[in-house]
């Protein structure tokens, strides 16, 4: 008879290495009472058959730091432990066979060394040296991570379970849970069935690292988990004589694959672009330690291309050929966090194929967030928060998997937009700008207009490293929008109406600009947490003494929604109403915007009688409207919100007037070279969690002594007393230099000193454009200290002198927007 309790501190469901990373590292935290359950044995899932590569360099720089965590734990693990982990710091390799493959791997091998990971790039020789069976005549140059590591899955979870009981955790095979316990928004337990009876498990916190079960269990209590399995395929061949036991990982991803060594063997994976969804139908009950049925046709071109890369295999039998399933999530990266319609339910799953690299750091994250009530760090990248509730459908999820496994090994192009899956959430203007020529981009599923091609141009993506095919069109909107009018469509903002006598009093607190202004004033603000972080970057307009309409990006709906939710307390007489969907959004930018919009209406949009961050209803068109004098372009220009059933009417007859004013319609390409040139920040690029209103150079939007305070008040204001030791600062590169996109190192006299957190060529200013932190160590970074050093930025491992400067390349003193 198994031996369940009744009552933990947190119960985590699911054995495989994730799942007991967390309870490894819970137990580290000294949290008692900790229960881990798997339906089975442990790693029975997916984690047996992963292939155990421990890769460290990621897209992000939070990212990375996991990784090099997991690796750093996992080779100290098995003399903590006792038990044997396998775990090998071999090196890997990543081979490139044309020069845009070779620019991505010494971006990247920039970006390596400004997250501190020693990085080599090498050439076909050094490559050959290290892999003597391979063939190598077509590759161009590679980069080489000489700490990247192996281990043994199975192995590895043993060990991190060993550790985890040594603290105190009981880990109970053979136990299924069926359904996670909600009672009143919180999750308080789950129900279980072990030896043909059923239980109840009470908890102060659930976490869901039940694999590709989670969606299941997620989807019981209404709780958003995108992940689907898909079919993964390696083959591992018979002995090969000369094989040597440290040879380095071999990523080939212009072949979709990579080559490992095994007990002297070859193992050799693959991440196809077409992929096999699976498990449509549901996951057999049985399943423990399963295989797939192997499918050698699907999988054979790619063979032909590992045979071309190591000609050995085409010389030495298969001793197997295997086909297990993996998670595979939208986006193609995992989810983690508290789930943001469940309070104390913590998702940790949908790893895509990565979850051994990543099974340290996360596990160490997640026990931190239950513990201290927050995640350490920025965590945005992989923070469950970010998905959206459609993407709850099957559909959705089984057809964007057929692409999302490929995309691991795919180029990872500047501004690439999934193929499949496409069209879910469109504004009710989508048919008119496709008929003009845009094409759109995927943010948060919604269809953007991104670009407009004109006449005799097709409107699709040529991709490249260097300037795309879109940039002289997207130029001559953003021109358009410094000199005359353009057209945004922004329906995809998400929005948020606060209604309710305590509204004032809930958002003043929310809040850290003071949004107890007159009715009719728009206030852009930023929500911070205790350490002064920021965790939203929104805007708030005060309809009436009661009501607000709050204003944030579309990739950051669900999470702001959460967010706002749940610091409007059960006493506070207070609603918050998504009404994102009810609203469409253009933006009408431009000198000329004025004139444009005064001609469809009898309002007065004049300086004095609509000033800069006015909100009035007017009529425009036939419709009635609310027009927000605001813009993230720094130009004069109006958001104008409108019902969703008049939208198309009030569209038409922007257009139709705009012909007289040089209207143009507009993408966010174009929006960004603006926002860029303006040094608007972006959140979730240049702003985050991780840095306070002072070291972003938004302090002006910081109400210092308002009434009644806000949260994060006490750290923001010692970091304006005491000063910070990193600014966000802007930089101009020559005309005639590589494009910033992120990432790349900032050197400031010789030293690295930080990196690039967003960047756009800039047209107004006839320059590529980026931003992004420099720290000063333990001095203070001072406006004076960052105007006497000489900076270059690192693109592909070239220095290019750059200027630096903390105010905005184009109308420093906001002129144009007030004007």
């Amino acid at each position: 008879m198994v031996d369940v309790p009744s009552q933990a501190r947190v119960v985590i469901v699911g054995g495989g290495i994730v799942g007991c990373s967390i309870a490894y590292h819970l137990a580290k935290r000294g949290v008692p009472d900790v229960v881990l359950l798997e339906r089975r044995q442990l790693t029975c899932g997916t984690t047996w058959h992963a292939a155990g590569l421990v890769g460290q360099l990621r897209a992000t720089q939070n990212l990375t730091r996991l990784a090099q965590y997991t690796t750093n734990l996992f080779s100290t693990l098995e003399a903590e432990t006792g038990q044997a982990t396998g775990f090998r710091a071999r090196g890997s390799v990543s081979v490139a066979t044309n020069t845009e493959r070779f620019e991505e791997l010494r971006r990247s091998a920039s970006t390596a060394r400004c997250f501190g990971l020693e990085v080599n790039v090498v050439n076909r020789d050094q490559i050959a040296a290290m892999f003597p069976l391979g063939q190598f005549d077509d590759v161009v140059g590679g980069v080489h991570l000489p700490n990247d590591g192996i281990t043994n899955p199975i192995d590895t979870t043993q060990a991190l379970a060993k550790g985890a009981r040594a603290g105190g955790v009981r880990i109970i095979e053979n136990v299924a849970v069926t359904r996670i316990v909600v009672e009143n928004g919180r999750a308080v337990g789950v129900e279980f069935t072990a030896d043909g009876a059923t239980g109840v498990l009470r908890a102060d916190a659930v976490v869901n690292a039940a694999g590709m079960w989670a969606r299941e269990l997620g989807d019981q209590v209404g709780v958003t988990v995108p992940l689907h399995a898909a079919e993964h395929f390696y083959i591992v061949t018979e002995g090969i004589d000369g094989i040597s036991p440290d040879m380095p990982v071999l990523r080939d991803p212009d072949g979709c694959g990579y080559f490992k060594e095994e007990a002297g063997k070859l193992m050799v994976g693959w991440f196809e672009p077409v992929a096999k969804p699976w498990g449509m139908g549901g996951i057999p009950e049985t399943f423990c330690f399963d295989s797939l049925p192997a499918d050698y046709d699907h999988i054979a071109p790619l063979v032909d291309a590992a045979v071309h890369r190591m000609p050995i295999l085409g010389e030495t039998g298969i001793r197997l050929f295997f086909n297990g399933p993996e998670s595979c999530t939208p986006d193609d990266r995992y989810l983690l966090g508290e789930s943001p319609e469940v309070t104390g339910m913590y998702l940790a799953c949908g790893f895509n194929s990565i979850g051994i690299q990543s099974s340290g750091g996360a596990g160490k994250v997640l026990a931190d967030w239950i513990v201290d009530g927050h995640p350490p760090m920025d965590l945005w990248d992989v923070d469950a928060r970010r998905s959206m509730p459609f993407q709850r459908n099957r559909r959705y999820l089984h057809d964007r998997t057929v692409e999302s496994l490929g995309l691991l090994y795919a180029m990872h192009w500047p501004f690439f937009q999934p193929a499949t899956a496409r069209g879910v959430r469109r504004s009710v203007v989508h048919d008119r700008l496709a008929t003009r020529g845009a094409c759109f981009g995927e943010v948060a599923g919604w269809e953007r207009a991104n670009w407009f091609a004109p006449d005799g141009v097709d409107p699709v993506y040529e991709y490249s490293y260097a300037r795309q095919n879109w940039l002289e069109h997207s130029a001559a909107e953003h021109h358009a929008t410094r000199n005359a009018v353009a057209l945004f469509d922004q329906s995809s903002f998400g929005k948020f109406v606060v209604e309710g006598t305590d509204a004032c009093r809930v958002l003043n607190q929310v809040c850290a600009n003071n949004v107890d202004v007159a009715a009719g004033r728009v206030v852009y603000t930023q929500w911070l947490n205790e350490r002064g972080g920021i965790e939203a970057d929104v805007t708030v307009t005060r309809e009436s003494e009661t009501r607000y309409l709050v204003v944030t990006a579309a990739a950051t709906q669900t999470r702001d929604l959460a967010y706002l939710r749940r610091h409007v307390g059960p006493d506070d007489r207070t609603v918050v109403v998504d009404v994102t969907s009810g609203f469409a959004t253009f933006g009408v930018m431009g000198p000329n915007s004025r004139a444009l919009l005064q001609s469809l209406t009898q309002n007065d949009l004049g300086n004095d009688a609509f000033p800069f961050g006015t909100s009035r209803e007017i009529d425009l068109g036939y419709a009635r409207v609310r027009a927000s004098r605001i813009t993230y372009v720094g130009e004069l220009g109006w958001e104008v919100y409108i019902p969703t059933e008049f939208a198309a009417g009030v569209f038409d007859a922007i257009v139709v007037a705009g012909d007289g004013h040089g209207l143009r319609l507009a993408g966010y390409h174009a929006l960004n070279s603006l926002r860029m040139e303006k040094g608007y920040r972006h959140w979730g690029h240049d702003i985050s969690p991780d840095e306070n209103p002072v070291e972003a150079g938004l302090g002006f939007a910081v109400a210092w002594n308002k009434p009644g305070g806000f949260i994060g008040q006490a750290a923001t204001s010692a970091a304006r007393e005491h000063g910070v030791h990193q600014r966000l600062t802007q930089f101009r590169l020559p005309a005639i230099a590589p494009l910033l996109y992120h990432n790349e190192p900032i050197w400031r006299d010789g030293v690295l000193v930080g990196r690039i957190t967003s960047g756009m060529f800039g047209h107004t200013t006839d320059a590529p454009l980026g931003m992004g932190y420099i720290s000063a160590g333990a001095e203070l970074a001072t406006a004076e200290w960052i105007g006497v050093g000489n900076y270059e930025i690192e693109v592909a491992g070239e220095r290019i002198a750059a200027e630096a400067s903390l105010k905005p390349w184009y109308d420093p003193s906001s002129s144009r927007v007030r004007g």
